[in-house]
């Protein structure tokens, strides 16, 4: 008989691990929550040329990475490997620009996919939180969700992550540094595909990985070299903003980030306990990215962080979440009376907002208690017929193991008040 598993470079969250990624997007998602940002949800798949307009044809996520497909339709889908296309989609269809209300303010969480090579910190298939002010150019609206990113890393523990920050110019003076940077790289050993990169995006040439290529890249022209004078003074803002919230960050001139439509403002959390894969999460400025998808001009700013690479910083750095209990009374019946009575209860448990589990499938007291501390419950809640002929259940502290009767018609109300 076939055992199927999970595809390559895919993962399944399961219990108890699982829970440490919901209590990851949920300190992610508060701050935001906090600061006016709502909630959007895309599909997971979306025209292919939503993704090739938006992150463009000249990145590796369009031209290596997309998982695309054709359906019986005859449409040409892709999975989403990024988030930030869909949102602005989505917001633009909705006519969210339209409110009278900029920036329209939203977050986000979900799965994404990209044809990667798998190794650890880069899956097929992951996960990430993120947010998007869509319709406002205002150097405090980049610093706010910069600042917001920080607070949710530092909320979990989080301290031996950094900021990299750079801009990247407009669509006024990136012409002139492009020029001055593809000729510089046409005189550089590299191979076909790269050259052609040159050709149609050279910034990408800047931020490929390859120990051959880098070498070569020493004594590139700068972009800050050749900003204008109104990105330079955005830029400053930017920077004068981080640090008057006392938000530490770090210029990196070199910054690039891997998708097209960026500009102005970019940035990104590393996090040197993870080697290679050292990005948690990044973003940027994109203030045209709305009208490569057929939009207005809306400018724009957003990020993504990776859940999967929080978790995997935290386990860097040592650090375990206090998580709530996925149970804090475990309900033993023996007899069926005492199993119409205990089922009663504890349905009256969850009813009042306390974690209750049941002992199913018959077992004997010692196997139910097995399974009362596996579940990790505070309480045990035990009762047999002689017991109910008494009017009492017995409460069992799983910790010190004392036991004591608590009235029938009053143990909701008893194991609510012992659980405050």
């Amino acid at each position: 008989m076939t055992i199927f598993q999970a595809p390559k470079g895919t993962y399944d969250l399961i219990p108890p691990d699982s829970a440490k990624y919901l209590a990851v997007r949920e300190a992610i998602a508060a701050p935001l929550r906090n600061s006016g940002y709502g909630y959007v949800e895309t599909p997971g798949f979306e025209n292919v040329e939503l993704f090739a307009r938006g992150v463009g044809e000249s990145t590796d996520i369009v031209t290596k990475e997309m998982y695309a497909f054709e359906t019986k339709g005859g449409d040409r889908l892709a999975l989403r490997p990024e988030g930030t296309a869909s949102v602005l989609r989505a917001a633009l269809e909705a006519n969210l620009h339209k409110s009278g209300n900029l920036p329209v303010k939203l977050w986000y969480s979900g799965s994404y996919y990209r044809y990667e090579r798998p190794q650890k910190g880069r899956y097929r298939h992951f996960s990430q939180v993120g947010a998007e002010a869509i319709g406002a150019e205002d150097p405090a609206l980049d610093t706010e969700l910069i600042v917001l990113a920080d607070q949710a890393y530092r909320s979990l523990g989080l301290s031996g992550f950094r900021i990299l920050l750079n801009s990247l110019g407009d669509r006024e003076c990136r012409p002139v540094y492009r020029e001055a940077l593809q000729g510089f790289l046409r005189g550089l050993d590299l191979d076909e595909d790269t050259r052609r990169r040159v050709d149609i995006n050279p910034l990408r040439v800047l931020d490929d990985k390859r120990e051959s290529v880098r070498k070569q890249l020493v004594g590139a022209p700068l972009l800050r070299d050749h900003l204008c004078d109104a990105c330079k003074a955005y830029h400053e803002e930017v920077r004068e903003l981080l640090t008057a919230a006392s938000v530490p960050f770090e210029d990196d001139e070199r910054l690039v980030r891997g998708l097209d439509y960026y500009t102005r403002t970019t940035f990104e959390f590393v996090h040197d306990g993870l080697g290679s894969q050292s990005a948690v999460g990044g973003g940027g400025r994109y203030d045209g990215l709305s009208e490569m998808i057929g939009g207005p001009a809306l400018p724009s700013v957003g990020w993504a962080l990776g859940v999967d690479r929080t978790v995997l910083a935290l386990e860097a750095e040592g650090i375990a979440l206090e998580l709530p209990a996925s149970t804090s009374v475990f309900a033993v019946p023996l007899g069926e009376e005492a199993r119409r009575a205990l089922f009663a209860v504890v349905t009256g448990l969850r009813r009042a907002g306390v974690a209750a589990d049941f002992s199913y499938g018959g077992k004997g007291l010692k196997g139910a208690m097995k399974s009362a501390n596996r579940s990790g419950a505070r309480y045990a809640l035990v009762a047999g017929e002689r017991d109910l002929a008494d009017g009492v259940l017995q409460l069992k502290d799983m910790e010190s193991g004392e036991q004591a009767p608590v009235a029938l018609d009053s143990a909701v109300e008893e194991i609510r008040a012992r659980l405050a």
